[in-house]
C-alpha cells in the first residue's frame, strides 16, 4: 500500500468520521475536502474541482429548477392530491402507493430526476397528514434506487454492464431482463420500509417548531365544518341566471354562497362568489350555511337546489385556489360598531366573512346584521390573491392567521400544461436516448421559463447548493482511489482469494465489494471498474458471466446504506432531516436483504 493510497484514505476516513459526527455541516465537510486532496499530490487543484463541471451535478441543479417548476403550476399539489385522495388517511397505503409509483417512473427516466420532482410533492403531502417528512423521504430515496433494478435503460450501470457484456462478445441483457429481480426488491423494499418507518421519526422532534394551523384547524375553530355543504342549481331552478345579489339567499334563506364549481369542457372551474355572479344551470355551489340546526330541506326544494355529496371539507378540496384566514380588527379601526352586512367585504375585498369568533367562543346563526366589536375575529373565505391583498389593509384589518396551505399556492397554476408538456419532452428525450440526460433537463428549463412555468429569480432559489457543494466534494475520491491504486487493490484481493470458492459464495462477495466501492465512488464508475472482473472471473471459473454481471449492476443500485452514496440518497437528506447514522440504520440491513435476494434469484434466472 503505497503512501499516496494511505493519505486519500485517511482523509476518506476523516471525512466519513465527521458526516458520523455530524459536524460541521455535510456540505462544509465537502469543501474541506476540496482544499485537502490537492495538499495530498494526488490530484491537483483542476482535477479537485473538476466536479463543478460535471455532467451529473449540472442534471441535479436542472431538476431542482424543474421541480420547483412543476410545483410553481400547481402539478406537484395535484400529484398530491392524488396520492392522498388514493391514500385517504392511510399512512401505509401513502407509503406503498409513493413507492410504487416512483420507482415505475425510475424505470424509465433518470431516478434522480423522479425523485427530486417528487420531494415537493412528499413535503406537501406529510404537512397536509400531519406525518414526520422523515418517515417518507427514505422511502422515496430507496424506491428510487430500486427503480434502477427495473429495466435496462432505468440507470447508467445498467447500460455499461450491458456494453461490456457486448464488448465481450456476449449477447447482454434485454429490456426486461432486469424486472422481475428488481420487482421481488421492490416488493421486499415496501414491506421492510414499513416495518423501518419507525426508526425514522426525528430524535429532535420535541424541540421542532409547532405545527402551522392548516385550514381544518381554521374550520373547527370556527366550526365551519359543521356548515358546509354543495348544492347543485337544477336546470328548473328559479336562481337560475340569476345574479346573487338580487337572490338575498343569505338573508333570506341562511345560505351563504362562497365558490363555484362550473363545468366548463373537459374541465371544472372554481368560481368565488361574487355579488356579481350570475348561476348557471348545474353550478355546483359551495355554501356556508348559518346553522346545521335549521332544516333547509325545504328551501332546497323551493330554490331548485340538488344537496350533492361532500366526503371532505371543499376548502381542502380546493386548497390550492381556496383559502382561509383569521382576521382582527386593531385599535385604530373604525370598524367596531358597523355590521358585517355594512362591511361590504363581498363587493369590496371579494372575500366573504363565513366565522365571527368573541370571547372565544364561535357564534352561530346570520350574522349578516350582527354589530362587530374591538375584541372580535373574523373569518373570511375567497381566493388566496385576495388573501393576500387584505394583509395590504393593516389600517382597518390585521391578517392573524394564515394556514399552512397557503405555501402550495400555484403562482403559475395557469401554466401547468406548458409545464407538463416540457416534462414530457425531457423525459421522451431521456427514453429515446436522443441526447445525454444533462441536455434534456436543459432544454426542459428552458422551455419553463420561455412558457413563464418559472423565472430566473425562484430558478436559482430552487436549487438546492448544499446538495450540491457536497456531491462535487465527494466526487474527487473517485479519481484519487483510482490513480493511487486503492480499487485495483480490492479487485485483486476477491479475485486472489475467492478462487475456489463456490459460484454462489462468489455471487455475494462481489455484491458486496461492489457495493462497499459504491459507499466512496458513483455507481457508474464503479460499474466501470467491477463489470469486467466480474465477466473475467466467470470466464476463469468456467461458468456463464450473465449472472456475474447482473450481481455488479443490482449491487451498482443498492447504494442505500450512506446518504452519500448515491445522489438519490443525498437529495432527501434535507428535507428529511436525517443525520447520517440515519440511513446506516436503516439501509445496511436492507442491502443484506437485497443481497441475500439477488444471489438467490439470479442464478435461477440466469443458469450459471
Amino acid at each position: 500500500m503505497n503512501p499516496d493510497l494511505l493519505w486519500v484514505l485517511g482523509l476518506l476516513a476523516g471525512a466519513v468520521t465527521l458526516f458520523v459526527i455530524g459536524k460541521p455541516r455535510m456540505d462544509v465537510v465537502a469543501l474541506l475536502v476540496l482544499v485537502a486532496l490537492p495538499l495530498t499530490g494526488v490530484l491537483d487543484l483542476q482535477q479537485t474541482l473538476a466536479g463543478f463541471s460535471d455532467a451529473n451535478v449540472i442534471l441535479i441543479a436542472a431538476l431542482f429548477i424543474i421541480g420547483d417548476g412543476l410545483v410553481r403550476t400547481g402539478i406537484a399539489y395535484r400529484l398530491g392530491d392524488w396520492l392522498v385522495a388514493k391514500a385517504g388517511s392511510s399512512e401505509t397505503r401513502l407509503l406503498i402507493l409513493l413507492m410504487l409509483a416512483v420507482a415505475g417512473l425510475g424505470s424509465v427516466m433518470s431516478s434522480t430526476g423522479v425523485v427530486a420532482i417528487f420531494i415537493p410533492v412528499v413535503l406537501g403531502v406529510a404537512a397536509r397528514l400531519r406525518i414526520a417528512p422523515a418517515r417518507l423521504m427514505m422511502p422515496l430515496a430507496f424506491a428510487g434506487l430500486i427503480s434502477g433494478m427495473l429495466t435496462l435503460v432505468a440507470t447508467p450501470p445498467n447500460l455499461v454492464v450491458h456494453a461490456e457484456l457486448r464488448r465481450a462478445g456476449l449477447d447482454g441483457f434485454n429490456f426486461f431482463a432486469f424486472t422481475p429481480i428488481g420487482l421481488s426488491i421492490l416488493a421486499l423494499g415496501v414491506g421492510y420500509m414499513l416495518l423501518a418507518r419507525r426508526w425514522l421519526v426525528r430524535r429532535d422532534a420535541a424541540n421542532a417548531e409547532p405545527p402551522r394551523l392548516t385550514l381544518a384547524d381554521l374550520a373547527e375553530r370556527y366550526r365551519l365544518s359543521e356548515r358546509e355543504r354543495r348544492l347543485q342549481v337544477r336546470a328548473d331552478s328559479p336562481l337560475a341566471n340569476q345574479v346573487l345579489n338580487e337572490l338575498q339567499l343569505r338573508r333570506e334563506h341562511g345560505i351563504n354562497v362562497i365558490a363555484i364549481e362550473r363545468r366548463q369542457r373537459l374541465r371544472t372551474l372554481l368560481l368565488m362568489a361574487s355579488g356579481n355572479t350570475q348561476l348557471e344551470p348545474n353550478d355546483v355551489l359551495l355554501v356556508d350555511i348559518a346553522s346545521p340546526a335549521i332544516g333547509l330541506l325545504g328551501s332546497y326544494q323551493t330554490l331548485g337546489l340538488e344537496p350533492m355529496p361532500l366526503p371532505h371539507s371543499y376548502f381542502s378540496l380546493h386548497a390550492h385556489e381556496l383559502g382561509l384566514a383569521e382576521v382582527a380588527l386593531p385599535p385604530e379601526s373604525q370598524l367596531p360598531g358597523k355590521t358585517i352586512q355594512e362591511l361590504g367585504f363581498r363587493s369590496q375585498h371579494k372575500l366573504n366573512v363565513v366565522g365571527l369568533r368573541r370571547q372565544g367562543q364561535a357564534l352561530e346563526g346570520v350574522l349578516v346584521d350582527e354589530k362587530l366589536k374591538s375584541s372580535d375575529t373574523l373569518l373570511v373565505a375567497g381566493a388566496w390573491r385576495d388573501i393576500h391583498r387584505l394583509q395590504g389593509l393593516s389600517r382597518d384589518f390585521l391578517v392573524l392567521s394564515l394556514p399552512a396551505e397557503v405555501a402550495e399556492v400555484a403562482p403559475a397554476a395557469r401554466k401547468a400544461p406548458y409545464a407538463l408538456l416540457s416534462l414530457a419532452v425531457m423525459v421522451g428525450l431521456m427514453v429515446s436516448g436522443l441526447m445525454p440526460n444533462v441536455q434534456a433537463a436543459l432544454i426542459a428549463c428552458l422551455l419553463l421559463g420561455a412558457f413563464r412555468c418559472i423565472d430566473l429569480d425562484s430558478a436559482y432559489r430552487a436549487i438546492h447548493w448544499p446538495t450540491l457543494i457536497l456531491i462535487v466534494g465527494m466526487l474527487p475520491f473517485a479519481q484519487a482511489l483510482q490513480q493511487t491504486g486503492g480499487v485495483e487493490l480490492a479487485v485483486q484481493g476477491l479475485v486472489g482469494g475467492l478462487g475456489n470458492a463456490g459460484p454462489r459464495l462468489i455471487l455475494a462477495c462481489l455484491f458486496a465489494l461492489t457495493a462497499l466501492i459504491g459507499l466512496f465512488i458513483s455507481n457508474t464508475a464503479t460499474a466501470v471498474l467491477m463489470a469486467p472482473v466480474a465477466i473475467a472471473t466467470a470466464q476463469a471459473l468456467g461458468v456463464s458471466p450473465l449472472p456475474f454481471a447482473m450481481t455488479v449492476a443490482l449491487a451498482a443500485s443498492a447504494a442505500f446504506m450512506t446518504p452519500i452514496s448515491s445522489p438519490v440518497n443525498t437529495l432527501v437528506l434535507g428535507p428529511g432531516q436525517y443525520r447520517f447514522g440515519d440511513f446506516v440504520r436503516v439501509g445496511v440491513p436492507f442491502t443484506l436483504l437485497v443481497m441475500i435476494v439477488s444471489v438467490a434469484l439470479v442464478p435461477l434466472l440466469f443458469p450459471l
